[in-house]
């Protein structure tokens, strides 16, 4: 069995892929700027937990000494601070690579994002499409992206994945947002008609798919992948299905995209709005891509559809409300604060 090595292992993506890789008889070194969330797997023999910040060259080299492959989860989110994306997603992803080659680790897996093609004027997109970030963390996602491709040809295998907005167990995020008004028996605002499809990712899937880039031949893998589920309908329709579970009779309630976005850019230059750019900007359009290469090259068959995924996230949102009720931040893992939501909240 082999001995992973995960940055960003305390975030939501690295708790999971924790889980997965547990389970299938591996043992995991976690190494993560911010070590103090607690969750069961920490107490686990077979993790080794490393309270480090992969800026710090020396410290992360040192740390991932004896381990045979890297899966790079670790991003400075939207939410912070344009310098602490720039050099950590950057420059803390060189300093990965670097570690790696250095010690002889030959597979990095780069977890990316769709962020990367920004506002795409069609769909599906495909791997192969204009890279145009929007924002800070778009723009980033983007270099660290060619910092790969640039290692790639140092002789590592880098894998990079761009996943699909994802969800599951420990994800919070913007979406406690929207689990908090179902939960309360609240209808909830969706900027634009609803019309608009709009793919989601089952993070058990997204672990598959990173398995299958750490376990199948490097000729095959050492190329990028889209990963999204592969049944989803409208965004209506699929957010409708929380509060039709939540058992209220509540509905998604529509609004004209323009004016909502025009007054979420004003609330954000206010630091009243709940959501970045990036979210607000691309909620009310079509975003989907294609995971036929996925399909084809790894094997890759997502089980969880959209509704599935947002329904298994919210029961453990449900089951785990004594432990968040108090929290927030800027990370997936935790709420955010609803901002001027909160009093929006009161009308529907």
């Amino acid at each position: 069995m082999a001995k992973y090595f995960i940055t960003g292992g305390a975030g939501f993506l690295g708790i999971n892929l924790t889980r997965h890789l547990l389970q299938l008889g591996h043992t995991i070194v976690s190494y993560d700027f911010d070590e103090s969330y607690n969750y069961p797997e920490k107490e686990d023999i077979r993790v080794k937990v490393i309270t480090g910040d992969i800026r710090n060259i020396g410290l992360l080299k040192e740390s991932m000494l004896t381990c045979d492959i890297v899966v790079h989860c670790a991003a400075a989110l939207p939410l912070y601070s344009k310098n602490d994306i720039f050099t950590t997603d950057i420059n803390g992803t060189k300093n990965v690579l670097q570690s790696a080659l250095e010690i002889g680790i030959e597979r990095v897996i780069q977890i990316s994002s769709t962020a990367v093609y920004g506002i795409p004027d069609h769909h599906p997109i495909y791997e192969t499409d204009q890279l145009t970030g929007v924002g800070p963390y778009g723009i980033a996602k983007i270099e660290a992206e060619r910092v790969c491709e640039e290692y790639r040809t140092n002789g590592l295998c880098v894998p990079i994945i761009r996943p699909k907005s994802f969800i599951g167990p420990e994800r919070l995020g913007v979406f406690a947002l929207f689990y908090d008004w179902a939960k309360d028996g609240r209808g909830f605002p969706m900027i634009g008609k609803g019309n608009n499809r709009y793919q989601f990712l089952d993070v058990y899937d997204l672990c598959e798919a990173i398995y299958l880039c750490a376990t199948l031949e490097k000729s095959i893998v050492n190329d990028t992948f889209n990963i999204g589920a592969e049944e989803f309908t409208t965004m209506r329709e699929d957010y409708q299905a929380v509060l039709d579970y939540a058992g209220y009779g509540k509905k998604i309630r529509t609004f004209p995209a323009a004016p909502m976005i025009w007054t979420l850019r004003f609330l954000e230059l206010l630091h009243l709005s709940p959501l970045y750019k990036w979210v607000y900007e691309t909620a009310a359009t079509d975003s989907f891509v294609s995971i036929d290469k996925a399909k084809e090259k790894l094997g890759f068959e997502p089980i969880y559809s959209n509704k599935e995924a947002l329904l298994r996230n919210y029961d453990w949102y449900i089951n785990n409300l004594e432990t968040i009720s108090n929290v927030s931040g800027v990370t997936h893992r935790v709420p955010w604060k609803q901002g001027i939501l909160g009093l929006v909240k009161k009308f529907f």
